[in-house]
Protein backbone atom coordinates (compact mmCIF):
# COMPACT_ATOMS: atom_id res chain seq x y z
CA UNK A 1 0.00 0.00 0.00
CA UNK A 2 2.51 2.32 0.86
CA UNK A 3 4.15 2.00 -2.47
CA UNK A 4 1.38 2.17 -4.51
CA UNK A 5 0.60 5.82 -2.56
CA UNK A 6 4.34 6.60 -3.13
CA UNK A 7 3.81 5.82 -7.37
CA UNK A 8 0.42 8.29 -7.09
CA UNK A 9 2.24 10.97 -5.24
CA UNK A 10 4.98 10.99 -8.13
CA UNK A 11 2.70 11.09 -11.21
CA UNK A 12 1.49 14.50 -10.54
CA UNK A 13 5.21 15.60 -11.40
CA UNK A 14 4.78 13.32 -14.65
CA UNK A 15 1.80 15.20 -15.74
CA UNK A 16 3.76 18.18 -15.61
CA UNK A 17 6.19 17.62 -17.89
CA UNK A 18 6.83 21.05 -20.03
CA UNK A 19 7.51 21.72 -23.99
CA UNK A 20 11.18 21.59 -24.54
CA UNK A 21 10.94 24.69 -26.26
CA UNK A 22 8.92 28.18 -26.75
CA UNK A 23 5.63 27.16 -29.07
CA UNK A 24 6.34 29.06 -32.50
CA UNK A 25 9.05 30.33 -32.51
CA UNK A 26 11.14 26.91 -31.28
CA UNK A 27 13.20 29.14 -29.39
CA UNK A 28 15.12 26.78 -26.13
CA UNK A 29 15.20 27.87 -23.35
CA UNK A 30 18.97 29.13 -22.63
CA UNK A 31 18.15 31.47 -25.80
CA UNK A 32 14.53 32.51 -24.44
CA UNK A 33 16.12 33.77 -21.07
CA UNK A 34 19.27 35.24 -22.80
CA UNK A 35 17.02 37.58 -25.14
CA UNK A 36 15.07 38.65 -22.01
CA UNK A 37 15.49 42.14 -20.13
CA UNK A 38 16.32 43.41 -17.01
CA UNK A 39 13.33 44.19 -14.69
CA UNK A 40 13.97 48.03 -14.46
CA UNK A 41 11.81 49.93 -16.35
CA UNK A 42 9.48 47.99 -17.13
CA UNK A 43 6.17 46.52 -16.22
CA UNK A 44 7.64 43.56 -14.53
CA UNK A 45 9.23 46.31 -12.16
CA UNK A 46 5.96 47.43 -10.80
CA UNK A 47 4.30 43.71 -11.08
CA UNK A 48 7.60 42.91 -8.81
CA UNK A 49 6.88 46.31 -6.24
CA UNK A 50 3.50 45.54 -6.44
CA UNK A 51 4.13 42.64 -4.78
CA UNK A 52 6.34 44.06 -1.77
CA UNK A 53 9.32 42.61 -3.70
CA UNK A 54 11.83 45.49 -3.95
CA UNK A 55 13.82 45.23 -7.84
CA UNK A 56 17.22 44.54 -6.20
CA UNK A 57 15.96 41.13 -4.62
CA UNK A 58 14.25 40.32 -7.67
CA UNK A 59 17.15 41.06 -9.80
CA UNK A 60 19.49 39.39 -7.36
CA UNK A 61 17.58 36.38 -7.72
CA UNK A 62 17.81 36.46 -11.59
CA UNK A 63 14.52 37.64 -12.53
CA UNK A 64 14.13 39.36 -15.61
CA UNK A 65 11.49 40.08 -17.74
CA UNK A 66 9.96 38.97 -21.32
CA UNK A 67 7.17 40.80 -22.97
CA UNK A 68 6.37 38.31 -25.02
CA UNK A 69 6.66 35.06 -23.23
CA UNK A 70 4.44 32.27 -24.77
CA UNK A 71 2.15 35.47 -26.02
CA UNK A 72 2.20 37.07 -22.98
CA UNK A 73 4.44 39.45 -20.42
CA UNK A 74 5.64 37.56 -17.75
CA UNK A 75 9.09 37.55 -15.09
CA UNK A 76 11.23 34.91 -15.80
CA UNK A 77 13.35 32.70 -13.63
CA UNK A 78 16.04 30.23 -14.80
CA UNK A 79 16.03 26.97 -12.67
CA UNK A 80 19.44 24.99 -11.94
CA UNK A 81 20.34 22.13 -11.38
CA UNK A 82 23.23 21.22 -8.67
CA UNK A 83 26.29 21.75 -10.79
CA UNK A 84 24.12 25.01 -11.71
CA UNK A 85 23.53 24.21 -15.17
CA UNK A 86 20.38 25.44 -16.78
CA UNK A 87 17.41 23.04 -16.96
CA UNK A 88 14.39 25.44 -17.38
CA UNK A 89 13.05 28.59 -17.41
CA UNK A 90 9.88 29.08 -15.59
CA UNK A 91 7.11 32.28 -16.38
CA UNK A 92 5.03 34.20 -13.79
CA UNK A 93 2.59 36.16 -15.93
CA UNK A 94 2.22 39.70 -14.65
CA UNK A 95 -2.11 38.75 -15.34
CA UNK A 96 -4.60 37.02 -16.66
CA UNK A 97 -8.01 36.23 -17.19
CA UNK A 98 -10.15 33.63 -17.08
CA UNK A 99 -9.42 30.55 -18.01
CA UNK A 100 -6.20 31.88 -18.61
CA UNK A 101 -2.69 30.26 -17.16
CA UNK A 102 -0.57 32.22 -14.12
CA UNK A 103 2.58 30.46 -15.65
CA UNK A 104 4.33 28.49 -18.01
CA UNK A 105 7.63 26.90 -17.72
CA UNK A 106 10.24 25.55 -20.72
CA UNK A 107 13.32 23.06 -21.13
CA UNK A 108 13.36 19.30 -20.35
CA UNK A 109 13.51 19.81 -16.34
CA UNK A 110 15.41 18.33 -13.23
CA UNK A 111 15.96 22.19 -12.18
CA UNK A 112 14.88 24.20 -8.91
CA UNK A 113 14.90 27.56 -8.22
CA UNK A 114 17.66 28.68 -5.94
CA UNK A 115 17.31 32.14 -4.01
CA UNK A 116 20.28 33.88 -2.15
CA UNK A 117 22.28 30.70 -0.44
CA UNK A 118 19.74 28.26 -2.09
CA UNK A 119 20.53 24.16 -0.67
CA UNK A 120 23.65 25.60 0.94
CA UNK A 121 21.95 27.40 3.53
CA UNK A 122 21.29 25.75 7.29
CA UNK A 123 18.31 25.07 7.60
CA UNK A 124 17.45 24.41 3.30
CA UNK A 125 13.80 25.86 2.86
CA UNK A 126 11.50 24.02 0.60
CA UNK A 127 8.50 27.12 -0.78
CA UNK A 128 6.24 26.50 -3.70
CA UNK A 129 6.49 29.27 -6.09
CA UNK A 130 8.43 32.16 -7.24
CA UNK A 131 7.53 34.81 -4.96
CA UNK A 132 7.45 32.70 -2.00
CA UNK A 133 10.92 32.37 -1.88
CA UNK A 134 11.43 36.00 -3.14
CA UNK A 135 9.47 36.97 0.08
CA UNK A 136 11.62 35.21 2.13
CA UNK A 137 14.35 36.73 0.59
CA UNK A 138 12.96 40.10 1.88
CA UNK A 139 12.88 38.88 5.53
CA UNK A 140 16.51 37.54 5.08
CA UNK A 141 15.95 34.09 4.24
CA UNK A 142 17.15 32.11 1.62
CA UNK A 143 14.98 29.33 0.17
CA UNK A 144 14.20 26.67 -3.31
CA UNK A 145 11.23 27.00 -4.68
CA UNK A 146 10.27 23.77 -6.50
CA UNK A 147 7.04 25.37 -8.71
CA UNK A 148 5.47 22.29 -9.01
CA UNK A 149 8.43 20.57 -10.58
CA UNK A 150 10.56 17.82 -9.61
CA UNK A 151 14.80 17.81 -8.92
CA UNK A 152 15.39 14.05 -8.62
CA UNK A 153 19.11 15.42 -7.17
CA UNK A 154 17.59 16.60 -4.20
CA UNK A 155 17.26 14.06 -1.95
CA UNK A 156 21.11 13.85 -2.20
CA UNK A 157 21.85 17.47 -1.42
CA UNK A 158 19.38 17.45 1.50
CA UNK A 159 20.82 14.49 3.25
CA UNK A 160 21.22 14.87 7.17
CA UNK A 161 20.26 18.30 6.78
CA UNK A 162 17.59 19.96 7.93
CA UNK A 163 14.82 21.17 5.55
CA UNK A 164 11.74 23.19 6.22
CA UNK A 165 9.12 22.35 3.77
CA UNK A 166 7.37 25.47 3.81
CA UNK A 167 4.60 24.71 1.21
CA UNK A 168 1.22 26.87 1.23
CA UNK A 169 -1.08 26.67 3.58
CA UNK A 170 -4.30 24.56 1.67
CA UNK A 171 -4.63 21.28 0.41
CA UNK A 172 -2.10 21.45 -2.76
CA UNK A 173 0.72 22.63 -0.24
CA UNK A 174 0.12 19.75 2.64
CA UNK A 175 -0.02 17.53 -0.74
CA UNK A 176 3.50 18.53 -1.64
CA UNK A 177 4.35 18.05 2.13
CA UNK A 178 3.33 14.30 2.08
CA UNK A 179 5.31 13.91 -1.17
CA UNK A 180 8.85 15.80 0.14
CA UNK A 181 8.49 13.59 3.48
CA UNK A 182 8.80 10.76 1.99
CA UNK A 183 11.11 11.63 -1.14
CA UNK A 184 13.81 13.80 0.55
CA UNK A 185 15.28 10.37 2.37
CA UNK A 186 17.89 10.64 5.15
CA UNK A 187 16.93 14.95 5.58
CA UNK A 188 15.56 15.85 8.93
CA UNK A 189 12.51 17.39 7.72
CA UNK A 190 9.61 19.83 9.12
CA UNK A 191 6.59 21.54 8.30
CA UNK A 192 7.08 25.14 8.39
CA UNK A 193 3.32 26.90 7.32
CA UNK A 194 2.78 30.67 6.52
CA UNK A 195 1.80 33.04 9.36
CA UNK A 196 -2.07 33.04 10.61
CA UNK A 197 -4.42 32.51 8.08
CA UNK A 198 -2.33 33.45 5.37
CA UNK A 199 -2.15 30.98 2.49
CA UNK A 200 1.54 31.51 1.14
CA UNK A 201 4.45 33.39 2.05
CA UNK A 202 4.24 36.34 -0.61
CA UNK A 203 0.45 36.87 0.68
CA UNK A 204 1.67 36.94 4.36
CA UNK A 205 4.83 39.64 2.96
CA UNK A 206 1.75 41.64 1.77
CA UNK A 207 -0.97 41.61 4.38
CA UNK A 208 1.43 41.59 7.55
CA UNK A 209 4.58 43.20 6.28
CA UNK A 210 8.40 41.53 6.23
CA UNK A 211 8.56 42.57 9.92
CA UNK A 212 6.18 39.86 10.93
CA UNK A 213 7.18 37.55 8.77
CA UNK A 214 10.40 37.56 9.58
CA UNK A 215 9.76 37.14 13.44
CA UNK A 216 7.71 34.23 12.73
CA UNK A 217 10.40 32.63 10.65
CA UNK A 218 12.67 33.17 14.07
CA UNK A 219 10.57 31.89 16.27
CA UNK A 220 9.72 28.72 14.50
CA UNK A 221 13.12 28.17 13.59
CA UNK A 222 13.91 28.47 17.02
CA UNK A 223 10.71 26.28 18.10
CA UNK A 224 12.48 23.35 15.66
CA UNK A 225 15.90 23.57 16.34
CA UNK A 226 16.09 24.02 20.18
Amino acid sequence: MKKLHRYKLSMKYERRADPLIMPVTGEAAQDRLERSLPLAGTPAQLYVEKRCIPIDIAHEAGVRFDPDWNGRPAVIVPMMNQEGALCSVHGRYLSQTGRQDKMFTIGPGGGILSVRDGYYAEPIILVEGLFDALSLAVCGYSSLATVGRLAPWLPEVCKEKLVLLAFDANKPGEAEVGFYRKFLTGAKVHRLSPPGHTKDWNSALMKRGPLTVANWLAYNLRCITH
